[in-house]
């Protein structure tokens, strides 16, 4: 950027958008997991301005609640009654005062603005010296937007609404994004004199423009290079569209980076998250929140990682990973479910149909198949069998399990917490292990075997189960039967060779 960061950046956030028939308010809705209101927030910050504004007014208390959590350096100021976009930014001088320098004026519902072109609009403004430039961009149809009318020189004459447009106006492709770059000053006396004197009785920051230009001062616009940036959500189908643009610059900037994207058609990314070159990501993944990818990691296909670290080279199929850490040189899956608080160590191994929480896995510890590990801690080089249940809750309390180093626990455990099993210990499958383990012991926790001959005929008579032991019974014996006998024959045919 060629000229210094803005006094004041003003994001104006107050409206109903009643088109999006929700209940949540329209800057709140989320794309590429932020908020719409977040992404303008975070082009701005892009500018370095001395003062990031958002004016709030419907739904204020969501709105400034989450300020409050995601953009603590955003001063929210409320606007009692939207008396339209002049009067919410003469409510904004009325309560923080004079601001000298530039402010630039934009909207919490264009998530596609970016911060090169936000500093180009600055550049221009200060470059031309002009009292007020306005964003604006050429569009394949304007039909609805508001034109942009220049003299010889290019300075901006007027913007004449769709409406008020004569049939040579219309012709005119140059729209108002409605996006402004002001003198600061300036701004604070015309937009005192804004009136309301129309069909909405509210006050139009484009007043400001007629206003600045009627005293003598300069109106200059800067266009944008897209004109897509511009535009703004107003419906679920806008917001639909906004997030496949943004979603597709996303994953260019990655591919750009060195990362391998197999089928970018089928593969989501969040505006936050971080991937290291030479990464693979395949199809059908949706990386969320705070997700960071290693070097030479494979994600995918079929995952949905949120807020997750994914190791150097590790491997992730199939799987969903909230807040979880994957080491490096480690796999995850195939279908597998890694839940907040799971700690996978390097080269450790979280198989098929596996559900982790809260639990931290050593390096090179192996949790292949079937099994569910809740509040536990599992040391270096243990392997725990098909089909385990760490048992965490009684029904009031979570309690911990603790499996040291080297231990083999055998399939089918149910490892009843709290529970310790000592380094090098094993258990045998089958076993339900409710007391500690010692280093080095094979614990057997499970009742001897009793085979009640004959119980399906006589408790489960005339069904298909008793008639197939019937019929392996009578196979059984006639093998025996058939056994026997050849046994005879030989021991005749020994009988016969003594007798020679």
């Amino acid at each position: 950027m060629s000229v210094p960061g803005p006094a004041a950046v003003i994001v104006l956030a107050a409206g109903e958008g009643t088109r999006m028939k929700s209940k949540t308010p329209k800057v709140l809705h989320e794309i590429c997991g932020r908020a719409l209101v977040d992404h303008m927030l975070a082009a701005s910050r892009g500018l370095a301005p001395q003062r990031l504004i958002v004016v709030v007014g419907h739904a204020r208390q969501q709105v400034t609640a989450h300020l409050a959590a995601t953009s603590p350096d955003a001063l929210p100021v409320v606007q009692e009654k939207q008396n339209g976009t002049g009067h919410a930014v003469r409510t904004v001088l009325e309560a923080v005062g004079p601001i000298t320098g530039t402010v630039l004026v934009t909207y919490g519902d264009t998530p596609l603005l970016r911060t090169e072109t936000l500093a180009a609009l600055l550049d221009r403004h200060g470059s031309e010296g002009n009292a007020v430039t306005v964003l604006t961009a050429e569009v394949p149809d304007p039909t609805g937007y508001g034109r942009i009318i220049r003299d010889a020189g290019g300075a901006v004459l007027e913007i004449v609404e769709d409406r008020d447009a004569t049939p040579e106006q219309r012709v005119i492709r140059e729209m108002n994004s409605g996006v402004y770059a002001f003198d600061g000053a300036l701004l604070a006396d015309a937009v005192r004199r804004v009136g309301a004197a129309n069909a909405q009785g509210e006050e139009y920051l484009t007043d400001v423009l007629s206003i600045l230009r009627e005293d003598g001062h300069r109106v200059g616009a800067h266009i944008a290079a897209d004109h897509v940036e511009v535009e703004g959500v107003n419906d679920r189908v806008q917001l639909a569209f906004a997030r496949r643009v943004l979603g597709e610059r996303i994953l260019r900037a990655h591919m750009l980076a060195g990362v391998t994207i197999v089928d970018p058609a089928a593969t989501w990314i969040d505006a936050d998250v971080t991937i290291e070159p030479d990464a693979v990501i395949h199809p059908g993944t949706h990386l969320r929140g705070v997700t960071r990818v290693a070097s030479g990691a494979q994600v995918g296909p079929d995952c949905t990682l949120t807020d997750t670290v994914v190791g150097a080279d590790a491997v992730v199929r199939n799987a969903v990973c909230e807040s979880a850490e994957i080491g490096p040189e480690s796999s995850v899956g195939p279908f597998a479910y890694l839940r907040p608080g799971t700690v996978l160590g390097r080269k450790g191994k979280i198989g098929t149909y596996v559900e982790t929480k809260n639990a931290t896995i050593g390096d090179g510890s192996k949790v292949p198949h079937l099994t569910y590990v809740g509040d536990a801690t599992i040391g270096t080089g243990s392997n725990i069998g098909a089909a385990c249940v760490f048992v965490n809750y009684d029904g009031i309390a979570k309690h911990h399990t603790v499996v040291g180093d080297h231990v083999r626990v055998g399939s089918d455990n149910m490892l009843i917490a709290p529970v310790t099993i000592g380094d090098g210990a094993y258990t045998a499958a089958g076993s339900v292990i409710t007391a500690n383990v010692p280093p080095g012991a094979m614990a057997v926790a499970r009742g001897r075997q009793r085979n009640i001959e004959g119980w399906v005929a006589s408790r489960r008579a005339g069904t298909a189960s008793a008639a197939a032991a019937q019929r392996a019974i009578a196979a059984e014996n006639a093998a025996a039967e058939s056994a026997a006998a050849e046994n005879d024959a030989i021991a005749a045919e020994d009988v016969e060779g003594t007798a020679e």
